[in-house]
């Protein structure tokens, strides 16, 4: 892992999304699980999500116990892990291709990777390698406010929290509060996953949420259609896709021009977003 960098002044992620509401566009967000299907072929699928119009790309980290992932993206991670996949494997990843690929890389892992490291050195080589926020989708933000949180914005790391429409006043402020960069708010209560239609509260509960979060607002969980994107965009900042693109990889995955397929997809994806 390269030498600890200076704290970034940069601020890449938001940087990304005041260029695309200049635009008066909501930004595009795909997720994929780093190692899958191997990590060898990981770096061209992180290419193809640019060359398809990523604006942002959430980078997952492999998982045994996925609580908070539906059977699609579970099913990545135990491929990915299986592959060999492994937290210092993407971090390696992100070091390797980041200025590349030239978007921010916002790494999606479960809290406890992080704490196994250990908080401190975890901060030092995300930073290190590239990252440009982190997103622990088991920890609360009051948990990551006593130690991660200072940890990564010592050194110019975003941290990301959720919220849903469940969450509270209150959590929506604690969230809030403690995020940078942007928060992602969860179109559905339960698991990751395609679904053929959103919610018929998903418009009123993202535009509240809007009126109480000075950041960018990212819109996940469920979004799977050019469709979908179009509707989410309207009230959303960010619209995030895994399970569709995750789902692409497993079916294709001995194909051997799997990462032009995944640009053909992103590219359909993002085509209502473009100008």
């Amino acid at each position: 892992m390269s030498p600890q960098r200076k704290r970034r002044s940069d601020g890449a992620i938001t940087a990304a999304f005041s260029r695309r509401s200049r635009g008066k566009r909501s930004a595009f967000i795909p997720f994929l699980v780093a190692g899958d299907p191997s990590l060898e072929a990981t770096p061209d699928l992180l290419r193809a999500l640019v060359a398809g119009g990523a604006d942002v790309i959430e980078l997952g980290v492999a998982f045994s116990d996925p609580i908070a992932d539906g059977p699609t993206i579970q099913r990545g991670s135990h491929r990915a892990l299986a592959a060999g996949s492994s937290l210092s494997a993407v971090l390696g990843i992100v070091e390797r291709h980041r200025e590349e690929l030239g978007v921010p890389i916002v790494l999606f892992t479960y809290y406890n990777p992080v704490h196994a490291r250990g908080v401190e050195t975890f901060a030092d080589q995300a930073a290190g390698s590239g990252v440009d926020g982190v997103l622990c989708v088991d920890l609360p933000p009051d948990e990551g406010l006593r130690e991660l949180q200072p940890a990564l914005e010592d050194r110019g790391v975003d941290s990301i929290y959720l919220i849903a429409a469940t969450s509270t006043r209150e959590r929506i402020d604690r969230a809030a509060g403690a995020s940078n960069g942007f928060v992602y708010y969860t179109a559905r209560s339960d698991v990751t996953g395609e679904r053929e239609d959103l919610i018929p509260t998903l418009a009123r509960e993202v535009k509240r949420v809007r009126r109480r979060v000075r950041l960018p607002v990212a819109v996940g969980f469920g979004i799977s259609t050019p469709r979908q994107v179009e509707e989410v965009a309207k009230v959303a900042h960010g619209v995030v896709v895994g399970s569709a693109l995750v789902r692409l990889i497993e079916e294709d995955a001995a194909e051997p021009d799997l990462a032009a397929r995944l640009e053909r997809r992103v590219r359909e994806l993002t085509a209502p977003l473009r100008d």
